[in-house]
């Protein structure tokens, strides 16, 4: 993303909406990289959740998120 992160209307929105809620953060690192959240299932049933960052801020859905931790199965003894 890198300097084009900067002008996007999305970016912004997230950046605001982090700060009226009371999130600061860091300054630390080196800022351009986007993150990811996984919910991976027990052996064979693999990926049941991806979601990757478009732009910086972008949340996961936590609903999204417990619904695929729920369709993990467990393991065979």
């Amino acid at each position: 993303m890198m300097l084009s992160g900067l002008f996007r209307f999305g970016v912004w929105q997230n950046f605001f909406r982090a700060w009226k809620s009371g999130y600061s953060g860091n300054l630390e690192g080196e800022g351009f990289t986007l993150g990811g959240v996984y919910v991976i299932g027990a052996e064979r049933q693999g990926v049941l959740l991806e979601h990757r960052e478009k732009e910086f801020g972008d949340k996961v859905s936590l609903p999204a998120v417990l619904e695929a931790a729920e369709k993990i199965k467990p393991q065979a003894s």
